[in-house]
């Protein structure tokens, strides 16, 4: 039987090679669009890839989402080549982040209730002030309660 088994794992047919499947991915783009040739056109390369299964445009907010199973940097690469200045979208929503006023934080050029993504804008858990908001807060139950 030992060479019967050794004859048959020889002949059977295993596949060694893993399927490496991508993951669903939603990017966002801030891409300068001007009019609707520049929409259209920035909308036509995006969903050309393959693996896209929705891009909306937003030219009001310099927008691109493109939804689906792809890599960031190929859809960055690819607007780009349409000959647009894009960048991955540097915003986040300003009811995220625990200072939106922060340096380097609030922009003028962000659209409406963002602010641009940078750490200064988030709270920093080892600040002396975060060591104080716990002490004090009502879910400690050793906190004081003199008041």
């Amino acid at each position: 039987m030992g060479y019967l088994d050794h004859v048959s794992e020889l002949c059977s047919v295993t596949s060694t090679r893993k399927s490496k499947r991508k993951n669903m991915e939603t990017v966002e783009i801030k891409v300068k669009m001007d009019c609707d040739g520049c929409e259209r056109r920035v909308k036509n390369a995006a969903s050309s890839l393959k693996g896209v299964k929705s891009v909306d445009v937003n030219r009001k907010q310099s927008r691109v989402t493109v939804k689906g199973y792809v890599e960031p940097k190929k859809v960055l690469k690819k607007i780009q080549n349409t000959g647009k200045k894009a960048e991955m979208w540097p915003y986040v929503p300003y009811t995220l982040t625990s200072y939106p006023y922060a340096p380097q934080a609030y922009d003028k050029k962000a659209p409406a209730g963002y602010v641009k993504n940078v750490p200064q804008a988030f709270h920093a858990p080892n600040s002396p002030s975060a060591k104080y908001d716990d002490l004090f807060s009502d879910e400690n139950p050793n906190a004081c309660s003199v008041m």
